[in-house]
């Protein structure tokens, strides 16, 4: 008897989900800036208002990030992964070529557009992998996006330890990294990754959640093991090549759950295969749930012709609303700011005397994961027990985020390790939060044309707060170098930039909890609904 794995199978749907992870564990090289940025800056002679806005132009690709959008609802997934990973080993392999010495330095406008390639590159992976999954997995949609947006955190500190491991921080070999890591992996996921029938039964739905458990654990050892290198001081040649190989070991062990189910359809082959010839753009709220439960939209998507909250929204159709701007603005609070530490990070910690700064890029990308991965599960834990709002954790970090920035402008001693600590985990909470809940509001059908518009808050964020914010609040300060760039030392460095960055993300908080507010009927239906599907099954059982 042969054995065939079909994508729409149990085992060829979690393989294509594993690809997934491993996508997003490489596809966080545009928060990896700080790694490099200072050879760019002593290579090309630039004041850090140039370096930020080489900076920008990187964050302004993820602007492009609307062609994905629109190619998702008419090109296969292996395309739009095919296209972004030749984009970002030609964008990387051209700074590569440069920060080498390999090549003269480019004119400053050429470098921007190689910047901005490299950064538009992930928009097409993280796209073709967060509409394909969700809509694969559309019953656990908050686990999802925090497994997929925490492996993008972790993606960070995986490239920074490794080039510290392997190559001791060499920002030409990390380039290298990012050029051609990306591209590889993306292969495997252009193989197995394939948009398929969600769960259509409550005993798969608990398959699910249990593995989306194992993951969840998996995901924690390798952040936690990262973490324990990066603070456990200087290491030998040896102790460092022994790190890696048991990170990549690591890292193939979510392998474990397709291996496992293929073995068990081999044993059980007489099983019929799943039939994959079935539509994926049914709403959250389906029709028969919405005749049990009754909703009650907000004013302005109650009137004639518009579709309610939860339903599928065309793109004119979701911009038309109060709730999408608010999502956006609020959105635009967290991202922004965060980006502009990212960003910065580099400059931060020579500023306050800090020699070697990839401990707080590693620090930000480890504590980023934990953020992501508990609020995907959490939110979506409580919007089944209680119907929470979604929106209501992202309130939560804008203020945690605020105090965050508040202790770097006071520059206490290791104040920048904490402020790293909590700078991650907000950012981390905002990206994985605010992901489903685009999808729970407007619907899936159009899903990545509107997530690349919510994604436009990088670009835009990077812009305000890092090109321009950062960028002239840190020149006022700093003094002149004879290579024709400048520096700043101490704390009055960038005291003034946190103290904005705190009061944008109160702004923040105010809106995510009118968005939270706003939404409440919302969320209570869906918690109503599925509370109403669990007793049907109980009741037939």
């Amino acid at each position: 008897m042969v054995f065939k794995l079909s994508p729409a199978s149990p085992a060829g749907k979690w393989l294509g989900f594993v690809t997934a992870v491993w996508v997003q564990a490489i596809s966080g090289n545009n928060y990896t800036f700080s790694n490099y940025s200072d050879a760019l800056k002593s290579l090309m002679g630039l004041t850090q208002l140039q370096l930020n806005s080489l900076s920008v132009a990187k964050d302004v690709g993820k602007a492009f990030g609307l062609l994905a959008g629109l190619a998702s609802d008419r090109l296969s997934t292996p395309v739009i992964l095919l296209i972004g990973s030749i984009e970002g080993f030609i964008g990387y392999g051209v700074q590569w070529l440069v920060v080498s010495r390999r090549i003269q330095p480019l004119p400053y406008w050429a470098m921007c557009i190689f910047l901005c390639m490299g950064g538009n590159s992930t928009t097409w992976m993280n796209t073709a992998i967060l509409v394909t999954c969700i809509r694969n997995f559309r019953k656990n949609r908050g686990p999802v996006s925090g497994i997929l947006k925490g492996y993008v955190g972790l993606s960070t500190a995986i490239f920074t330890d490794i080039c510290s491991a392997l190559f001791a921080d060499d920002p030409a070999k990390f380039l290298l990294m990012l050029a051609i890591v990306p591209f590889v992996v993306c292969l495997s996921a252009i193989v197995f990754l394939r948009e398929i029938p969600p769960s259509s039964t409550a005993a798969e739905e608990n398959d699910e959640t249990k593995y989306f458990g194992i993951v969840n654990v998996l995901a924690v050892i390798i952040a936690l093991y990262l973490l324990a290198f990066d603070v456990s001081g200087p290491h030998g040649d040896v102790f460092s090549q022994v790190f890696a190989a048991i990170l990549l070991v690591l890292l193939a062990s979510p392998l474990s759950i397709p291996i496992y189910l293929a073995a068990k359809s081999f044993i059980r082959s007489g099983d019929n295969t799943i039939d994959a010839e079935k539509s994926v753009t049914e709403p959250l709220l389906t029709a028969e749930a919405e005749k049990k439960v009754v909703a009650t939209p907000s004013p302005e998507v109650a009137e004639k012709g518009r579709p309610v909250l939860g339903e599928e929204h065309t793109i004119i159709e979701a911009l038309k609303t109060v709730d999408f701007w608010i999502l956006f603005g609020s959105f635009l609070c967290g991202v922004g700011t965060g980006l502009a530490v990212m960003n910065n990070l580099g400059q931060m910690g020579l500023a306050l005397g800090y020699a070697d700064v990839s401990i707080f890029v590693s620090l930000t990308s480890i504590w980023g994961f934990f953020g992501r991965i508990l609020s995907g599960s959490v939110s979506e834990y409580f919007i089944k027990r209680a119907g929470t709002p979604r929106p209501i954790w992202n309130a939560a970090s804008q203020i945690l985020m605020a105090v965050g920035y508040i202790l770097m402008a006071m520059a206490m001693p290791g104040s920048l390790y904490v402020g790293s600590i909590v700078v991650g985990i907000c950012y981390g909470v905002r990206l994985a939060i605010t992901v489903p809940t685009a999808s729970e509001l407007f619907g899936l059908k159009y899903y990545g044309l509107i997530y690349n518009i919510l994604i436009l808050n990088l670009p835009l964020g990077s812009f305000l707060f890092s090109g321009l914010l950062a960028g002239y609040l840190y020149d006022a300060q700093a003094t002149r170098t004879i290579g024709g760039g400048n520096t700043c030392i101490g704390a009055h460095c960038y005291r003034l930039v946190f103290v904005v960055m705190a009061i944008a993300c109160v702004i923040g908080f105010g809106l995510d909890v009118l968005l939270s507010i706003r939404t409440k009927s919302i969320y209570s239906k869906i918690y109503a609904s599925r509370k109403a599907k669990k007793s049907s099954v109980s009741t037939l059982q």
